[in-house]
């Protein structure tokens, strides 16, 4: 029940990202929990070669109130979390390459008896953002749109040839009607002729 039902923590659908030397970046984590939370204790945590030096950390004493106060214990880290969404997220400013690594967001519910819960998220520093290279896909789309293209202009040309032969063969039907009506009508002015009965003579 309690697995089912305790807090969770989580750093997102993506928990990594690759940020240029010198920029600020968001750190992200919420919590949720289906049975509320009394004095959920949090903490941000980072993994400097296997030691965990503790960033910040704070009380939240219930659902719907701010943590008070943050203590933060690493330079250029701001607290930026509100509880509107369960946001415990931090920032850090003018980031250096000691920055690089994992962070652990930590936290700990006491109505679950102080079972512990955590979520990481990984930070890579770089000089330059890697461009990422787009040949391969418009390659592909161009070949799915040409072949798309020349599909529908086979339809288009089958269907006017097809259009162009059912006018031949209705034009073609027309004149053999007209034809055979006209000959039908020559034959019945010849037939009326030569039936006529010839009317003798008088002396």
């Amino acid at each position: 029940v309690w697995s089912a039902q305790g807090l969770e923590m989580s750093t997102g659908k993506v928990p990594f990202m690759e940020a240029l030397n010198g920029s600020t970046v968001l750190l992200p984590c919420t919590y949720a929990s289906c049975i509320g939370i009394k004095n959920l204790y949090f903490n941000w945590q980072y993994n400097d070669n296997g030691t965990m030096q503790k960033v910040c950390e704070s009380v939240i004493p219930s659902d719907g109130m701010d943590p008070h106060p943050v203590s933060i214990y690493r330079e250029r880290v701001e607290f930026i979390g509100t509880s509107d969404h369960n946001n415990i997220s931090i920032l850090l400013w003018n980031i250096t390459f000691e920055d690089e690594g994992q962070y652990t967001c930590f936290g700990r519910n006491p109505k679950e008896k102080g079972k512990n819960h955590s979520a990481i998220f990984t930070l890579v520093v770089v000089d330059e953002l890697r461009v990422v290279d787009n040949t391969l896909t418009i390659i592909i789309a161009s070949a799915v749109g040409g072949a798309i293209a020349l599909l529908m202009t086979f339809m288009l040309v089958k269907n006017f040839i097809l259009f162009v032969l059912f006018k031949i063969e209705e034009r073609k039907k027309i004149e053999c009607l007209v034809q055979s009506s006209s000959a039908d009508e020559t034959n019945n002015v010849s037939g009326s002729k030569t039936s006529k009965p010839l009317t003798p003579k008088k002396k």
